[in-house]
């Protein structure tokens, strides 16, 4: 994921060679993740099904979703349009099964009904969502006569994904600032509450860009102007705050900072405000936002170089270790 906005982002401001190099690592850990998500689930299903009924961690199954939609686009923007519908499609299905399954689990299962159990990695399903809408507006023109059917589609998915923000946005805004917050609740995953929003200002530019023939999706075109400018304010203020966040843990509590995973959910959102801010500048006629945009791409990839650099310490000392 961070790998393909990051590729994505530099194609718009025609940084082809980083690019080009980024798209190779995409599909090369795309189709490794792919590889060892189908062995884990042969091999151990009933630790997937553990999972998947997990409430902290099956929402985490939407970056397979955000993942191959994201392949799609570049795919797309490569010129292979039917592997990117079939990208569509699949990831359509997916996102389909689990937003029922993650929900469900939400109501049903035994958890403490409280916004205790909010999670960053909730706020995945907005972006598996919006991602739907990217892909979707991308492949439309080569649907043909079913191009039409794909753009009320992607617009109905880029208002369910709103509705889904506001929903988990609001139990996350309270948590944080009204509930006893510790250290260890600063995760990199709250990154994922600026990169959701993004995402929806990246997805309701998209819209404004498309060919759009249908009178009554032409009338919306106000709507999305005005809730795409306050999307992008949102994911905006909320940059500052997660920066003072690590400071209090790392600097000021004195928390190591070490490498996790989790570190990979701030370069995505960084990347994605980077391409929000881009393509919104474009929609808007308005060239300060694009010079933000590339500030905050160089932001994204020296985050990128950072993690990875962390990565392969961490497969280092693995390796030795064995």
């Amino acid at each position: 994921m961070a790998s393909g906005i990051l590729s994505f982002a530099f194609n718009l401001v025609g940084q082809h060679f980083l690019s080009e190099s980024l798209f190779g690592v995409t599909l090369l850990a795309w189709v490794v993740l792919l590889f060892l998500s189908a062995w884990r689930l042969l091999r151990f299903p009933k630790a997937v099904q553990i999972d998947l009924l997990n409430i902290r961690r099956v929402f985490a199954f939407f970056t397979l979703v955000v993942a191959t939609d994201l392949v799609g686009i570049l795919l797309n923007q490569h010129g292979y349009a039917q592997l990117a519908i079939a990208c569509w499609a699949v990831a359509f299905v997916v996102w389909s099964l689990l937003l029922y399954l993650s929900f469900s689990v939400l109501t049903f299962l035994t958890h403490p009904h409280t916004v205790n159990v909010v999670h960053g990695d909730w706020l995945t399903s907005i972006i598996g969502t919006q991602s739907l809408v990217l892909l979707g507006t991308a492949i439309a023109p080569h649907l043909g006569e079913y191009a039409d059917y794909m753009m009320v589609e992607v617009h109905l998915l880029w208002m369910l994904g709103l509705v889904l923000y506001g929903i988990f946005v609001t139990l996350f805004c309270y948590r944080i600032f009204f509930l006893s917050f510790k250290p260890e609740d600063t995760s990199p995953l709250l990154w994922v509450i600026m990169g959701a929003a993004a995402v929806g200002v990246n997805a309701g530019t998209g819209l404004l860009k498309a060919d759009v023939h249908l009178p009554f999706l032409l009338s919306l075109h106000p709507f999305i102007d005005g809730v795409v400018m306050v999307m992008w304010a949102w994911a905006t203020w909320w940059i500052p705050l997660l920066v003072i966040f690590g400071i209090w843990k790392h600097g000021i509590r004195r928390y190591p900072l070490r490498y996790e995973p989790a570190l990979w959910s701030m370069v995505f959102p960084l990347g994605m405000y980077a391409v929000a801010s881009f393509r919104l500048g474009l929609a808007a006629d308005f060239p300060p936002l694009q010079w933000i945009s590339q500030i905050m791409l160089w932001v994204a990839f020296a985050t990128w170089c950072v993690v990875m650099a962390g990565l392969m310490h961490f497969l280092y000392r693995g390796f030795r270790q064995t």
